[in-house]
């Protein structure tokens, strides 16, 4: 039975019970606690939590999962995998234990013509929590289970909670007996190989509170609403039924293997290191193909970066497969064969998929030659000196230098049975995290303790949030928080919190900024300075008093700044402009992944391979400014999600949408998308759209930037400005500036070029004179040169000058260029001062100390800088007491 039918076969058994069927969740859901979907039941914990209402009493759902964990140990078993998908089954104070035990047995025992999984009744075992005597008595009457094959187990295998406060339950999992080949007789407590867990349902019937660990907390009371939460490994139902050993050799996974066998040249099953890099081959393709589908991109942060790591892992694996020839090209469309059947959206996307996935590839290619050639040399440099390990800083240069994942490093130096001071790479790392100053604000809305949220929203309810109708509002003062506790007051010049029963505020979603504006009541103000929406539901204000106290239930007046929301209506809009433009020029595959705007400024990041040429840089423009000419009408619609996408709106990757969205038209099907944003009436209204910049923001992925209204128009003032400031002083007509400048341009270089001539003529002309002058040291001619405002490359040319004079005896050279304020010196030796004993390379050393820097090269010429211009001299004098020493 196919993977995709098994899955079918869930979901339908649940819906013929009454079940509404929810589509998974993107792996990229909204959680700040999660990188990605990890469980089945994550897009359900508002439910379980209690912060939300469910609209159904029952769901099923399959459910995209990712876990990245065990990245590093994907392949070396036959457990671990990075994409899996997780069938459940819930119930939110409906059905109970006997009504989850009944719909599990009758799915996994029921015949496949009767539409169940036909697996052998006598093959399942169960296990219960010790002191679950109910769920024990009804899997003996539901399903006619002997006693010794109902299992108890304690609370480390059998309960369930979050690992917080809030919800828990014992739970029952579902195993069946592989046969006596895979394991010792005994059930589940004597062997988890042979008995394999497929299934989980967990009875939420308690709430617990003080958990320490996972059979450590206290139970506070009976929820009032008891639910259910099951879990089913769709791969490993599949690898069963399939009759396979693992879930590498199912139907959605193995055509990948296969495929890598076939352009290799080596056969899976014949080698324990190849088979682990096949499976590594099978699992990171398939997981890259559903997380680019899902609107990741390769990075070197976050989401980005596993991303990033399963593309370059499985393109090694493949070089060292002996593949050198690039290979997701040849990869990727297999995985997509096996798994559109179950997301049919991958084939409609894949050539923004592949587009992505290519460029990643043939950006690593270059960085693994690069980089390869660097491990190897340092490698070697550490085993001929006996050393162990890669040092912090080499394993730093490869990451920062050549784009080598430290994981990537760590793999390689395993492999060469080399250690890596990681501890230095990743203070190096931090270092260079604290040069780049990167902007706090940018974690805002990320809250780890959510509680105090919950408790104002569970005791006043939801904001009544009317931003798309009333910039003014006259509201009440429901609670005000500071350092994450709620507070009775908030004194002048001080920044709260402020939840307010009613607001028109804008809170920061969908890439647009939230409003500015301000807060009256009588005998005070505060400024507001943030909106964010912590948790579903709630709108918190982040305020300055300027004047006043600002206390809990006072009435005041919610005004947003006018000026402020024009201008981020124009934004938000010219930024949907700008997206359906670039579709029209580029094609359908050039989707948003990524936007910011804020008035009269936006960016747009979208899927792209290459930089916009300037006649598409200028389409895009163009088709974007006709748009507000030919004033389109914006419109909004609510409907349900289907609806939306079946109307033709787009929706932005890693969005989650609730049942009923919004979609924004504007002129018509030209552009339609997904949005909660503020928007203008009428396309006209933006103004302007002026494009300030296209450039990358990683493999596969651009931004473009653009100002809108009265900023564009100022931005084209500014460069007006600029042209006429160029044609008073060049003394030419504004279509001829271009021209005129490359002329300039043009003549200059070659002055420098003429210049660079006469200074190479002089150099060399005063080398006779230096080396004329050079000092007897010991039998050795000694030249010590200050190069006064001379570096790079004529301070060697000086030096090798001078030492190509002095044929007749031992010569030793030393030229120190001050350029830039920095000293840079070489030191060059004829072939009798080597014979002498003597190294230019020792001696850069000795010049390096007193300049404040360092240098190296071989023994007939050396080089290095410094910072101590005041070293010069003493340079020099040490020079000499070497040569006499």
């Amino acid at each position: 039975m196919e993977t995709a039918e098994i899955r079918r076969r869930f979901l339908a058994h649940f819906a013929n019970a009454g079940h509404t069927v929810v589509p998974s969740a993107p792996l990229l859901f909204d959680d700040p606690n999660l990188l990605f979907v990890n469980a089945g039941m994550v897009p359900f914990k508002p439910y379980f939590l209690g912060q939300e209402t469910p609209p159904f009493d029952r769901a099923t759902s399959v459910q995209k999962c990712v876990r990245t964990l065990d990245i590093e140990e994907v392949g070396k078993t036959t457990r671990h995998g990075t994409f899996f998908q997780m069938n459940g089954n819930f119930s939110f104070g409906d059905y109970f234990k006997e009504g989850a035990i009944t719909l599990a047995w009758e799915l996994i025992t029921n015949s496949v013509d009767d539409g169940g999984l036909g697996f052998d009744p006598e093959k399942i075992w169960v296990t219960v929590l010790h002191t679950d005597t109910e769920a024990r008595e009804i899997w003996k009457r539901v399903a006619g289970l002997p006693d010794e094959r109902i299992q108890n187990r304690g609370l480390l295998d059998n309960y369930w909670h979050m690992g917080v406060e809030g919800p828990g339950g014992p739970c029952s999992e579902i195993y069946v007996d592989r046969g006596a080949q895979y394991g010792p007789d005994g059930g589940p407590e004597a062997d988890e190989d042979r008995f394999l867990e497929i299934w989980n349902l967990v009875f939420m019937q308690e709430e617990i509170a003080n958990v320490s660990a996972k059979d450590k907390f206290d139970v506070i009371q009976p929820l009032p609403k008891q639910n259910i939460d099951t879990g089913m490994g769709l791969e490993r139902v599949a690898y069963l039924l399939q009759g396979k050993e693992n879930m590498y050799e199912i139907d959605e996974v193995y055509p990948v293997i296969e495929r890598a066998s076939e352009l290799t040249g080596r056969a899976y099953g014949a080698n324990h290191e190849d088979d682990v890099r096949f499976r590594v081959i099978a699992d990171h393709v398939r997981s890259s193909l559903m997380l680019i589908g899902d609107g990741v991109t390769p990075g070197n942060e976050s989401r980005g970066y596993v991303l990033r790591r399963l593309l370059r892992r499985a393109v090694r694996s493949m070089r060292l497969l002996g593949f050198e020839d690039p290979a997701l090209p040849e990869l990727l469309p297999v995985s997509l064969e096996r798994m559109k059947a179950s997301y049919p959206e991958l084939e409609s996307d894949f050539a923004r998929i592949s587009r992505v996935a290519y460029a990643e590839e043939e950006a690593f290619r270059q960085t693994l030659g690069k980089g390869t050639q660097i491990f190897d040399t340092a490698v070697d440099t550490i085993k001929q000196s006996g050393g162990k390990g890669l040092s912090g800083d080499a394993a730093f240069t490869l990451h920062d230098t050549y784009g080598f994942p430290i994981d990537l490093t760590l793999e390689m130096a395993q492999e060469q049975g080399l250690e890596v001071d990681q501890e230095g790479f990743r203070s190096l790392m931090a270092e260079q995290r604290a040069r780049a100053k990167a902007d706090a604000k940018s974690k805002k809305g990320v809250h780890a303790d959510t509680t105090v949220y919950r408790s104002t929203i569970d005791t006043f309810g939801p904001t009544d949030w009317v931003a798309y109708t009333n910039l003014i509002t006259e509201s009440k003062v429901l609670a005000l928080l500071s350092g994450g506790e709620s507070v009775p007051v908030l004194t002048e010049g001080q920044v709260g919190e402020v939840v307010l029963d009613r607001t028109g505020f804008y809170a920061e979603s969908g890439g647009q900024n939230a409003d500015a504006g301000v807060l009256r009541w009588d005998g005070g103000e505060a400024e507001v300075l943030d909106v964010q929406r912590p948790i579903r539901g709630l709108v918190v204000h982040q305020v300055r008093v300027k004047q006043g106290e600002l206390t809990v239930q006072r009435d005041l007046s919610a005004e947003v700044d006018h000026e402020w929301r024009v201008g981020a209506r124009q934004a938000h809009s010219g930024t949907h402009v700008v997206h359906a433009a670039l579709r029209e020029v580029l094609g359908p595959t050039a989707l948003q992944s990524g936007s910011y705007n804020r008035p009269g400024y936006l960016r747009l990041d979208f899927g792209w391979n290459g930089a916009l040429d300037p006649e598409q840089f200028h389409r895009v423009e163009h088709v974007s400014n006709r748009a507000l000419r030919e004033d389109l009408q914006v419109s909004q619609h609510w409907m349900t999600l289907p609806e939306a996408k079946e109307f033709g709106a787009l929706a932005l990757f890693g969005e989650t949408y609730g049942e009923d969205v919004r979609v924004i038209e504007i002129g018509g099907p030209w552009s339609r998308e997904l949005c909660g944003g503020t928007h203008v009436e009428r396309s006209s209204q933006i103004g302007t759209v002026v494009l300030t910049s296209d450039s990358s923001v990683g493999a596969g992925n651009r931004r473009i930037e653009a100002l809108v209204g009265i900023e564009g128009f100022e931005y084209l003032a500014r460069e007006r400005d600029l042209v006429l400031q160029l044609t008073d002083v060049l003394k030419t007509k504004p279509a001829d500036v271009p021209a005129r400048v490359q002329d300039l341009v043009s003549r200059l270089k070659a002055t420098e070029k003429e210049l660079e001539k006469l200074k190479t003529a002089q150099l060399q002309g005063a080398a006779g004179d230096i080396a004329n002058a050079a000092e007897d040291v010991d039998g050795v001619a000694f030249v010590g040169h200050r190069a006064e405002g001379v570096g790079g490359g004529d301070v060697r040319q000086l030096a090798l000058d001078i030492r190509g004079r002095i044929q007749d005896r031992p010569a030793v050279v030393v030229v120190i260029g001050t350029a830039g304020d920095k000293p840079s010196a070489v030191v060059a030796l004829n072939p009798a001062a080597i014979d002498r004993g003597l190294s230019a390379q020792q001696l850069i050393s000795v010049v390096g100390e007193r300049i404040g820097g360092r240098g190296g090269g071989k023994a007939d010429v050396a080089q290095g800088g410094g910072t101590d211009l005041g070293g010069i001299d003493p340079a020099f004098a040490a020079v000499r007491e070497a040569l006499r020493g």
